[in-house]
Parts: C-alpha cells; structure tokens; sequence
C-alpha cells in the first residue's frame, strides 16, 4: 500500500465535469493497492497519515498533523500508485490490487478516515472514474509513505 500525501491550500475532484468532491487546507492521499493490502495495513497507513507531521507550528516548523491543523483530507483511490516501474519504459501493473478487491478496501479506508478524523472534513474520489483531481500544493509538501 501506497499513499502519495500532498499538503494542499485547497483540492477537488471531478468527474464528467461535474466536482464530486472538495476539500479546503489539509490533505490529498492519492492511495496506490497492492496485492497482498488488508484493512489492518489500511488502518495503520491511514493513521500515519492523520498523524504524520507536515503542518507548521507557532515557530514554522512542521511540528502538526491534519489532526492538530483541523484540516480536511481528500483520499483519492490511484492504482497507478501500485505500478512496477523499475525497468523498461511502461510500466507494469501485476502488483496493483484487482479491482474486485480494491473497490471494498477503497470504500473502507474512506469509512475509516472518517471516524477516525473529526477535526476536520473527509471526501474522497470515486473508485474507477476517468476523475480530474485540481489542487493547489502548499509548499510544495509532498510524501510518499507506504507500508
């Protein structure tokens, strides 16, 4: 499991044309399954992200989690995340999670952010749309943290 952690001013998705989701100042989680992911990996990885440190303090140094900030967090399934990039010039895809399975494990890292992340609002993406994702990186703050 993979989740690429963007601090952002502000971030939408939309699909269609049509915005399906928006989030003010936090996060943007693009999250990348594996194969072998469960949920116990999920809930580890998601409470990284709502503690993980990238907000700044009274002194500016990233001292606060989204948690602290009150910010929102918008996750955003992305299998590509899951590519095998190590050689050649396309990439592979044998390791990301089947559709079939990620869809549920998608929908419960959404469910689980949002009860575990009351200081601030949770949206997400929509699982297998062609989605357009605008943001606005503050910083530019940009981690990739996996499991």
């Amino acid at each position: 499991m993979k989740i690429l952690l963007q601090r952002v001013t502000q971030a939408d998705v939309s699909v269609d044309g049509a915005t399906v989701s928006r989030v003010g100042p936090g996060l943007l989680a693009f999250l990348g399954l594996e194969r072998d992911d469960r949920r116990s990996t999920a809930e580890q990885l998601l409470h990284r992200v709502l503690t993980y440190r990238v907000f700044a303090d009274a002194a500016g140094r990233m001292n606060l989690s989204v948690v602290d900030a009150a910010g929102d967090v918008l996750l955003v399934p992305q299998f590509t995340l899951a590519a095998d990039t190590a050689r050649g010039r396309r990439p592979g895809f044998s390791s990301a999670m089947p559709p079939a399975d990620a869809k549920p494990l998608y929908a419960f890292s959404l469910d689980w952010l949002a009860s575990n992340h009351t200081s601030g609002r949770v949206a997400g993406g929509v699982f297998g749309a062609d989605m357009r994702v605008s943001l606005v990186n503050d910083g530019p703050v940009t981690f990739l943290l996996s499991a």
